[in-house]
């Protein structure tokens, strides 16, 4: 199994990611790392990438869940996968993949970015994630809509709950979870 955490920038995905895999014994990657270096470029200069510059990214990460599924290995991976068809391009033929998406205010997601520092993405692009965001839908039944609150630990907690992942072997990781 591999779960996605996806939202958008400034939304935790990458602590919630690592501190997820962490608990359950899983690696993580964060997808920004398997960004083309022109996208970083492109974001760092504060210009939003198209659909078009996303393809390669999340080419990129397909082709990481699918090395990890190859070889029966579990995992989880943080990126935003803002629309349904990013949504679309991760899971559509993965059945063993599973997306939890952080919904966050836009207010709290810029004060969290204003707190981070050495980060390529410009907090001046937040309000491009927001505006391309396409909220997950019920029809989308491998997303799983969670709402930030708290500290990253109790986000963790509810993704756990709500993927159903408590059944994870003791957290080693050696059999998927059961599915919603």
């Amino acid at each position: 199994m591999i779960v996605i955490v996806a939202g958008v920038s400034g939304c935790g995905k990458t602590t919630v990611g690592k501190l997820l895999a962490a608990r359950l014994g899983w690696p993580f990657v964060d997808g920004d790392s398997l960004h083309p270096q022109s996208n970083l470029a492109k974001m760092a200069s504060g210009v939003p990438l198209t659909d078009e510059d996303r393809k390669p990214w999340l080419a990129a990460i397909g082709q990481w869940i699918d090395a990890q599924l190859a070889s029966e290995q579990h995992g989880v991976v943080a990126c935003s996968a803002l629309r349904r068809s990013y949504r679309a391009t991760l899971l559509d033929g993965r059945p063993s993949v599973v997306m939890a998406f952080l919904l966050i205010d836009q207010q709290v997601a810029a004060q969290w970015m204003g707190a981070r520092r050495g980060h390529f993405f410009s907090a001046a692009l937040l309000s491009s994630q927001f505006a391309a965001l396409e909220p997950p839908t019920p029809d989308e039944p491998r997303v799983v809509p969670v709402a930030v609150r708290g500290q990253p630990a109790d986000t963790v907690d509810e993704v756990v709950r709500r993927l159903h992942l408590t059944s994870a072997a003791g957290g080693r990781g050696d059999r998927p979870p059961a599915c919603p």
